[in-house]
This record gives structure tokens, sequence and C-alpha cells, in this order.
């Protein structure tokens, strides 16, 4: 699940589509501001992305035709921001705020990593966090429940044997690309399959042959940088009952709960464990609960600049720029795959969301598909695959701004050490590049 925004913004405005490229600036000037801000400071931790949003936002709003009033272009801009699956993500975010919070302050977090160190052999350490975090997210179906539940015993077992941060927070993001890339009941599957015609079965047997391998690869890797890690005993034993929470979550999303009553019942349990410990009581879980919230400030922030200023490069035309300019010089099989899998990754790009991505192209890439004799599952397959590579590396995306918050860095810290997206984008070009696998 991610931000995103929807055709149809409100108002009789008369649309005066921009040149392509100007329709797309706000965006180089989101990432011209937040890169070069970055490396003038020496530090990425130090500029803010909400900052970098405000001034790419006003900048989409002054460039934007046939409207004249500020007003309705404010009234634009709001109805990105204000799109229901931008306010789903942000209601995800206050509760995941809570949740985190709450169990943080009955000890949730040092019960879950005494466990984790006492049950998993160092050595280990990170080839089976990445392989738990891959099983959950193809059991839940999304990469947000995943990094809700694991981000903050990842970070927290990072400090415990003083590891980097950055570095365990993105062994899970990985792993929870992997389950959404794959799973039955994630979105995105839903989209690629319904929009190209194919069952899941068949592209899920397609991605597999390009997922599995990379997935193989990086946990490989891990046992390699895992040889370096050398745990500290556990401060204390385990407390399975300030675990509880924790393994409350990850059943109720196994079992298909909705992400939003998982975390709200997961707040409620820490309420009472919190109460019977005597870790806090009523009022003491209150402030738990508002300290949680009040630290998801930025990204609730940060989620409704991108809706609205993503909502703007589509009201000038940005998206059907990408579209047109992909679709004009295709040449052969190998060229429509391609061309699908770019215009999939730019649409992305500009949504910061991987199903309205897939829901966007999808047409177009059944059309290219049938002109160039590109079975339907791999063009699903494609279109999966792609979307979730991109969304995967987005500073601004919702699992990126997440994961960030959940474990206290910077988004940037979490990319420069996610390694599946990077093997997996190398299997999908090979796979396109060599055209495998062969389908009967």
């Amino acid at each position: 699940m991610a931000i995103h925004t929807e055709p149809g913004a409100p108002g009789p405005f008369t649309n005066q589509k921009l040149n392509g490229w100007l329709a797309l600036s706000p965006l180089l000037v989101f990432m011209a501001v937040y890169v070069a801000g970055s490396l003038l400071a020496r530090d990425f931790y130090k500029v803010p992305v909400a900052a970098a949003f405000i001034i790419a936002s006003a900048y989409a709003m002054l460039i934007t035709r046939g409207v004249r009033k500020t007003d309705d272009k404010i009234a634009i801009f709001s109805a990105g921001a204000g799109n229901r699956n931008v306010l789903l993500m942000i209601w995800i975010f206050v509760l995941a705020g809570a949740f985190a919070s709450t169990a943080k302050d009955i000890g949730a977090i040092d019960a879950t990593v005494n466990a984790t160190l006492a049950i998993l052999p160092a050595k280990l350490l990170y080839a089976g966090l990445f392989l738990a975090a891959c099983f959950i997210s193809m059991a839940v179906g999304t990469s947000v429940g995943t990094i809700v539940a694991l981000v903050p015993i990842a970070a927290g077992i990072a400090q415990g044997i003083g590891t980097s941060v950055p570095m365990m927070t993105g062994i899970i993001v990985g792993g929870a690309f992997f389950g959404d890339n794959l799973s039955f009941i994630s979105d995105t599957t839903v989209a690629a399959t319904k929009t190209q015609g194919c069952s899941m079965k068949d592209k899920f047997r397609v991605n597999l042959w390009i997922a599995a391998p990379a997935a193989l690869l990086i946990a490989v890797l891990y046992v390699v940088l895992g040889r370096e890690v050398s745990a500290v005993p556990p401060a204390g034993q385990a407390e399975w009952l300030l675990i509880l929470p924790y393994l409350l979550v990850i059943a109720l999303a196994l079992l298909g709960m909705n992400v939003v009553t998982v975390l709200a019942l997961g707040t409620g349990v820490n309420g009472v464990i919190g109460w019977y410990t005597g870790a806090y009581d009523f009022v003491g879980w209150l402030s738990s609960i508002g300290s949680g919230i009040g630290g998801m400030g930025e990204l609730i922030i940060v989620s409704l600049l991108a809706g609205g200023m993503l909502e703007l490069i589509r009201y000038n035309g940005g998206l059907d720029f990408i579209i047109g300019r992909l679709t004009r010089r295709i040449k052969g099989p190998r060229g429509a795959g391609f061309s699908i899998a770019a215009l999939v990754s730019l649409v992305n790009l500009c949504t910061a969301n991987n199903t309205i991505a897939i829901i966007t192209v999808g047409p177009l890439a059944k059309d290219i598909s049938s002109r160039f004799h590109l079975d339907p599952r791999k063009t699903a397959s494609i279109l999966d695959t792609f979307s979730c590579l991109v969304q995967g590396i987005l500073p601004y995306g919702a699992q990126m701004l997440m994961a960030s918050g959940l474990a206290g860095v910077s988004a940037l810290s979490i990319i420069a050490n996610l390694y599946y997206p990077l093997a997996l984008g190398v299997m999908a070009c090979l796979s396109i590049l060599f055209r495998f696998p062969r389908l009967n």
C-alpha cells in the first residue's frame, strides 16, 4: 500500500497541458532541492523531505496553466492530498505510531530482541531476518504490514548488537517487497493479472523464476555478511507476555485482517499488558499513544504534500507525456518488454504508488503485448516486478517513509543498504533480454 493520486481534480478549469518535460519538472525540482541541500550540508539527515516538497509544490502551482485563481490551484493540489488512498495511508501512519510507541513503553521491543538473539545464531541473523520478512510479506500480501511489524524489532536488534540500523532496516524492507511482488493477495498482483487477463497462478509461476533466484542470491550474501556479526548475550530473559503484541500483529495479518484493524487491536493489547505489568496506567497509555502519533507528524505532512504535488503533475499532463514518449519507437518483443517496464517505472515514479502505476499502464501494456506477441503472463510479471522495484527505492514512497520513521534513520540511508531490489531489477532485465522463463 502506498500514497498516490487519482484522475479527476475538482473544479470547472480549462485544463491546458504543459510541455511534457515542464509538466514533470516539479519532480525534478524536488530531487534537486533535496539532493543539493543534503550535499551542501554534507548530511542527508539535515534536509527535511517536507521542506523539499513544499518548494516543489509551490513551483508546481506556479507553472500550472488554465487556472487563474490561486484558490483553484490549491483546490487541485488539495484533491490529490485528500485522495482516499492518501488518507488511508495517513490513518495507517497514525495507528502504526500509536502501536510502536505503546509497544516500546511496555518493553516489547527489548523482550523481542532478547528472544531473537537467544534463538537465532549471530552469523545467521541477517539471513534469518530477511527470510522472515520474505515469508511474512508473502503471507500477508502487504509490504507496509511487514515493515510495521518487523522494522522496530530489527532496529532494536541493531542497537543491541552495535550494528548498522539502516542495514538492518534495509534487510526488512527488501524482504517485504519480495512478498509484495509474489503474494496472491497483494493488490499489485490483482491489478497486474486483471489488466492482462491472466490467472494469478500463472503470473506467480513467471514471477517465481525472477524473484526466487534474486532472493536466494541475497540470502547467501547476508550469510556471508553475517559472518562478521557477533551478537552480544541477551540483556535478560525473553518475556513472552511482552512479545505477544508483535506475535498478535503478525498472526492477525497472516489471517488476512485489515492492517488498520490489526494495529488498533495491537495498541489495545499493549494497553492491557502495560496495565497488568505496571508499565503505565490509563493516562500513561494515552500519553504513549499521543507521543507515537506525534512522532509520525512529518510522515503525514510528506504524504499530503506528495499527494498534492503529484496530482498537479498529472493535471498538467506529465503522465500522458511519459506514456506517449515511451510507446513511439517500439521494435520487437524485447523492445516491447523494456518499454512496458520503463512505462510502469516512470508512472510509479510520478505517483509513488505501484498499484496505481499498474492500473494506469495496464491497458496500454495489454495493447503492446498483443501487437508484439508478448505472453500476457510475462507482461503481468513485468508490470508487477518493475513497479515493486521502483516503489522499493523511492525516498518519498509510503514504505520507505514508514521504515525511516519507525527506525529513526533517513530514507536515503536505508536505500543505500537495499540489496534485494537491485538483484530483482537485474533478474527482471535479464528475463526480458533472454526471454525466460519459456512458457507453453
